[in-house]
């Protein structure tokens, strides 16, 4: 059959807009990358990977401490967000009647939808006077900027946990309770596995969502450029080192600022391959389970 000339058209412009998305990002990244070459050039990529001292104006720039503040908070974050938003996006796909599910739907995207300084303000606010009283310290600590991280992605690991869940064919329910299977064994043994790809995809895009995070952040985390021993120490994470130093920053330091752009691009990459190759192991061996 031959294509009408409005088909080839949109398809020729669905292409076209595929590309242009394609060189922006390529564009986007070159930018970073080029403005980050000479501090990597001049300082040493070990050393600034490695190094534990961020201090422009003696010109260290090490982002080693920063690298790991980024990770354990995010960690902290998807340990608290997890287990919650999964239980949730069970409930909702299993368990939850009609009303009961086109309440919370909503009350999700709008969680979604809350600017993230409303969240810091938040936390700035509450949260931090609360750990101080409670815990001592300053209250601003990889426990707060966690917190709030954690409310944050909760969301996005709802709703993609939902969508895998509800597209498990009700084939493999009824074939479980049919062999005498209860409702929950049927969750755990057949549903949840059947969407775990899905349900694993959610949380890796809840953690990009983590360690892109900025304004939030700032606002909770204290902004030390030290490695944090306890959940109760301030900390600084590679997107604050960015916002907070990049108005004023000139030089080597300019350029060192988005030499750190670089380390989180590659991070970023990072997990987008480990999604990659999740989704596949596990995909394989549903398959494979199945056959």
């Amino acid at each position: 059959m031959n294509k009408s000339l409005s088909e080839i058209l949109i398809e020729k412009g669905l292409f076209l807009t595929a590309l242009l998305s394609c060189f922006i990002i390529l564009v986007i990244s070159c930018f970073i990358f080029i403005e980050g070459l000479p501090a990597i050039q001049e300082y040493g990529f070990v050393k600034f990977l490695l190094g534990n001292v961020w201090s422009p104006n003696e010109d260290e720039f090490g982002v080693f401490s920063m690298i790991a503040g980024s990770l354990i908070v995010t960690f902290i974050a998807l340990l608290i967000s997890t287990p919650l938003s999964v239980l949730c996006a069970i409930f909702m796909a299993e368990i939850a009647g009609d009303n009961v599910r086109n309440f919370l739907k909503p009350v999700i995207q709008t969680l979604s939808g809350i600017p993230s300084v409303v969240y810091g303000f938040f936390g700035l606010i509450i949260l931090v006077p609360f750990i101080r009283s409670h815990f001592g310290g300053s209250g601003f600590s990889v426990l707060s900027a966690s917190l709030i991280l954690s409310v944050m992605i909760l969301p996005t690991i709802i709703s993609v946990s939902y969508d895998s869940i509800i597209v498990v064919p009700r084939e493999y329910r009824e074939a479980s309770l049919g062999l005498g299977a209860t409702g929950w064994q049927t969750i755990r043994k057949v549903v949840i596995p059947s969407a775990l790809p899905g349900i694993i995809t959610a949380i890796i895009l809840g953690m990009g969502r983590a360690v892109g995070e900025t304004l939030a952040v700032i606002m909770v985390v204290g902004n030390v450029s030290k490695i944090p021993y306890s959940i109760f120490d301030p900390a600084r994470t590679l997107t604050s080192n960015i916002a907070l130093e990049m108005s004023y920053a000139t030089g080597i330091h300019y350029h060192a600022l988005f030499a750190t752009a670089v380390i989180l691009f590659i991070l970023i990459m990072l997990l987008l391959v480990v999604v990659k190759g999740i989704q596949k192991k596990f995909s394989l061996d549903i398959n494979g389970g199945s056959s």
